[in-house]
């Protein structure tokens, strides 16, 4: 016992347990940091033993724990069709090219909105396919115009790595043929309540979420706090990315 006790050594030292604490302070998961010390600097630490470490200072006082991302999960109540209406002359998503499936080209976006509190305000979300760069902007009003307005601004300055947008059949995005028009893109419409076919959609408004809270009115958001929290998320690691940043595989840096 006294030998086995002798050769027991930390898991990783307090040098790395201050990077670890600086990453969750600006929001990585533990899954996020063990994954990118592994790659970056070869130091092989379990997400389990990170979480147990934010655990234990959350017992002893800490507030680590309130930048780990907590996600409820709930079925939303759908109804038996679709009371939203139908955007007229919309191309359905079972016509999208299969590249944009095979993720081998940068360009194929999907948007979305985040509605405030008593649908006061909103965000209105874009992401790359294949690098999961993000882009965010906010409207007071959830009007086809507005929307329009704000995702050609959003993309005009990547317009040559626009090929295709594809949305949910919301109707604030009944304006899609100026949207072609504008950014000399296809735009597509996923199926109703397939919200499989609108995975990244799903996960990313869930990491914003984080920000902008349910319970918060989006009326007043600044572009400072968007800009914030794009930087926030497109330089932060995926798995999917193998660990790599939205803004590393997008810009090939």
């Amino acid at each position: 016992m006294e030998r086995r006790s002798a050769n027991i050594r930390p898991r990783f030292s307090g040098s790395v347990w201050l990077q670890v604490k600086k990453l969750i302070g600006q929001h990585w998961s533990p899954e996020q940091i063990a994954g990118r010390l592994k790659t970056e600097q070869d130091i092989r630490i379990s997400h389990e033993h990170i979480y147990q470490y934010v655990y234990a200072d959350k017992r002893s006082g800490g507030d680590l724990c309130q930048y780990l991302r907590c996600q409820k999960k709930r079925r939303k109540p759908y109804g038996s069709y679709d009371r939203r209406g139908i955007i007229p002359n919309q191309v359905s998503i079972d016509e999208r090219p299969s590249i944009v499936d095979a993720k081998r080209r940068f360009g194929d976006w999907k948007g979305d909105t985040v509605i405030g509190r008593r649908h006061r305000g909103a965000l209105v979300t874009l992401v790359e396919r294949k690098s999961l760069y993000t882009i965010i902007g906010s409207v007071c009003r959830k009007t086809a115009e507005a929307v329009r307005e704000a995702v050609v601004a959003s993309l005009t300055p990547y317009k040559e790595r626009v090929h295709t947008l594809t949305y949910d059949n919301g109707r604030e995005f009944s304006d899609h043929q100026q949207m072609t028009a504008d950014l000399e893109a296809q735009v597509y419409f996923a199926h109703p309540y397939l919200s499989w076919e609108r995975g990244v959609n799903e996960n990313t408004n869930g990491l914003i979420r984080q920000y902008f809270p349910k319970n918060r009115d989006l009326i007043a958001v600044t572009k400072a706090e968007t800009d914030y929290v794009m930087n926030q998320l497109n330089h932060r690691p995926r798995e999917t990315l193998g660990f790599k940043t939205p803004h590393e595989v997008f810009f090939k840096t």
